[in-house]
């Protein structure tokens, strides 16, 4: 049972408990007992609303830095990491294989703002050797979510 709640709310954080219990064939307490467990254990980690912050008139720029650093003694990679995802404007670390260590994803109002952080704080980390940046420019899917819609032809067919 656990990994059908599981996959269920990620897809789906505010289904209500009592539609995953009738999907589950199981009773509502024992699907908020088993949850509260989950969340106790550090399995479920958090609870998150996705944006489509294109459609407000919030100006917000999402960046992903690739990070190439020298791991230290005893540590490897973790405390560079650490000291990387402290950074409030940090939205994710990630230790990744091939030509960089790590994949920084921040938000930033500006293209500025971003450089900014990553010349002036990133970049001047002990351990950082380099680092590439990479702006997304638009987002067509997020977190499997489908956020732009095809075109669709609503004009009325002639025929003859």
């Amino acid at each position: 049972m656990r990994e059908q709640i599981l996959s269920i709310i990620e897809k789906n954080s505010r289904i209500d408990l009592r539609e995953l219990a009738v999907i589950l064939g199981a009773e509502e307490i024992d699907i908020v007992n088993e949850l509260k467990v989950l969340e106790e254990e550090g399995v479920i980690c958090g609870y998150h609303t996705m944006i489509d912050w294109e459609k407000t008139s919030i100006e917000k720029v999402t960046a992903l830095i690739e990070v190439r650093i020298t791991p230290q003694r005893g540590q490897g990679y973790d405390k560079i990491a650490e000291r990387i995802y402290k950074y409030p404007e940090v939205n994710s670390v990630y230790l990744i294989s091939g030509g960089y260590d790590l994949m920084v994803t921040l938000e930033g109002k500006s293209l500025k703002a971003v450089s900014s952080f990553v010349s002036d704080k990133l970049s001047t980390l002990d351990g950082v050797l380099s680092t590439a940046t990479h702006f997304i420019l638009k987002k067509y899917k997020d977190h499997g979510t489908i956020l732009t819609k095809k075109y669709e032809d609503t004009r009325e067919k002639i025929t003859p």
